[in-house]
């Protein structure tokens, strides 16, 4: 007689309705804060608008985007048990409070060249930082351990696309750095065209998840006995 223990047997739970809306909650929420952060890059590079209006336009985008993060991690607790998949969640959900800081000390006004990196380039590039890790967690989960394409599967996409904004993000944060010297950003025109393209990766990236289809499922171990004579 031989035993065989450990088999997973993906079973589907209730509630596939309810995932479906989060889902589409949190999709819409980073269409919805990919744009706004898009119009607002577009505005700060034609110089149309105050920066005030500027920074509102960033503010209620990253409200948005702190939604879309929070909405994933309930979508993910209750979608698996995937431990790769709530990390993503989680740090991506911390990112988004890190530009939140960023975006509300973008408001004051006579900070030094040192102050301004520390309350607003400072959370912005930890922020940058927590989008890539998340991302590279996330690929990891859809390629089962390891960074591969699987250009078949809509999730793989998602993340993708989503991950290629996190780059162009950074890249921007890093141009953001304000220069004690002149009191400049080492690239304002890199800062405002990478959080642009970046920002509409998101917003694709939240488009492709809207068609995606979460299947709540759990992991059953059962036993199985083989008998032989």
């Amino acid at each position: 007689m031989t035993m065989r223990e450990g088999v997973t047997d993906p079973v589907e739970l209730p509630g596939a309705r309810r995932l479906s809306r989060l889902n589409l909650l949190a999709a819409l929420a980073f269409v919805a804060g990919g744009s706004l952060f898009a119009l607002g890059a577009a505005l700060a590079q034609l110089g149309i608008g105050s920066l005030e209006a500027v920074n509102i336009t960033y503010l209620v985008g990253g409200f948005f985007f702190s939604l879309g993060g929070l909405t994933s991690i309930v979508l993910v607790v209750h979608l698996t048990q995937e431990r790769r998949s709530w990390r993503s969640a989680v740090v991506l959900f911390v990112g988004t409070l890190l530009f939140a800081v960023s975006l509300v000390a973008a408001f004051a006004q006579g900070l030094t060249p040192r102050q301004s990196d520390g309350w607003i380039w400072f959370p912005d590039m930890l922020g940058c930082v927590c989008f890539l890790a998340s991302g590279h967690l996330a690929m990891l989960d859809v390629c089962d351990g390891r960074v591969g394409v699987r250009v078949h599967l809509l999730g793989w996409w998602v993340v993708a696309v989503n991950q290629l904004g996190s780059v162009l993000f950074f890249l921007a944060g890093l141009a953001a750095f304000i220069r004690p010297a002149t009191s400049q950003a080492v690239d304002t025109g890199l800062v405002n065209w990478g959080t642009f393209a970046g920002a509409v990766c998101f917003a694709v990236g939240g488009l492709i998840q809207a068609f995606d289809t979460p299947t709540p499922t759990r992991t059953v171990v059962t036993t199985s006995h083989d008998e032989t004579q």
